[in-house]
């Protein structure tokens, strides 16, 4: 059954304690040293900023001002930050690393990232890809703007093609409402292509995002001359970054390298943010009949790129 609002949170709020068990947040300093979390961060912020003032700091760690300005006070005292006035402004005092700040913070820089070393050390670089992408994924949707999508096309390893049969059968399901017997002609064609292939003339390309199968396409041969375009597909968290457009063009690219004259695609008329793909890259519709297939009633379509 679906989660309810009180399991997620109750999920989240565990995740909240074993995370800040995991790190160390709750103890008296961080990393082992005599330093707080917060006087920590504000080590880091000056380290890898100029010019900024304690307000941006407020802002950037979503502190109190008040509390801000009593650890601002203790790493001063200790000589770890100089103030200095804005040369723009007398008013505003801006904050940077002494000699000794730096050093400080290069050291307390080296335990974190041993520490975390440490800690995926153990995990297969699978584990350490999933662990990865997840937590990117964590910071996108809980609106980190700074953190942006990362994608690459890669061809593909044991378990994609199950898992491709596996999203389409539930994207396809939840969007156009098609029943499971679109699953079984996915997974014909994923196992033809497998127990058929010929490397020399077809290939498939897997998009992975932060370490996530995000997408993927085929290219089947044919005749000679014609290859055919076949279960292209993008996860809604890989659209609009131009994941569909991409791994178009590698099979536009294979096929003339391969020497095909033509490719062909077979699609269906509600999959309309897929045809402006492929509209675009200059595929033309020859032919569209009705059909009932899937629990719904359809419209056939062929589209055709002369290479």
């Amino acid at each position: 059954m679906p989660a309810t609002m009180d399991d997620n949170i109750a999920q989240i709020r565990a995740f909240n304690r074993f995370h800040t068990r995991l790190v160390g947040v709750l103890n008296e300093g961080l990393l082992a040293s005599e330093f707080p979390l917060i006087q920590v961060r504000v080590l880091y912020e000056l380290a890898h900023s100029t010019d900024l003032a304690a307000a941006d700091l407020v802002e950037r760690l979503g502190v109190d001002p008040g509390y801000l300005s009593r650890m601002l006070s203790a790493l001063d005292s200790r000589g770890l930050i100089s103030k200095v006035p804005d040369r723009h402004n007398g008013k505003r005092i801006v904050l940077s690393l002494t000699p000794q700040g730096r050093t400080v913070f290069d050291g307390l820089n080296a335990a974190s990232a041993k520490e975390v070393g440490d800690l995926i050390a153990p995990l297969s670089d699978e584990e350490r890809r999933q662990l990865v992408g997840s937590m990117r994924n964590i910071r996108r949707l809980l609106g980190d703007v700074t953190e942006t999508a990362t994608w690459r096309l890669r061809a593909p390893r044991p378990g994609d093609m199950g898992w491709i049969v596996h999203r389409h059968g539930v994207i396809y399901a939840k969007e156009y409402q098609l029943d499971w017997t679109f699953e079984a002609l996915v997974a014909r064609i994923v196992s033809d292509f497998v127990t058929n292939l010929d490397p020399q003339s077809e290939r498939c390309w897997i998009a992975e995002m932060d370490g996530e199968v995000a997408g993927s396409v085929f290219v089947v041969r044919k005749d000679a001359t014609t290859a055919r375009l076949r279960l292209l597909y993008v996860e809604a968290a890989a659209r609009g970054l131009g994941v569909g457009r991409a791994l178009i063009d590698e099979v536009i690219s294979f096929s003339r390298e391969r020497g095909y004259k033509r490719l062909e695609l077979w699609t269906n008329s509600v999959l309309a943010s897929a045809i402006r793909i492929y509209q675009s890259a200059g595929f033309e519709l020859i032919e569209e009949a009705p059909h009932h297939s899937f629990g719904q009633d359809l419209v056939g379509q062929t589209w055709v790129l002369e290479l």
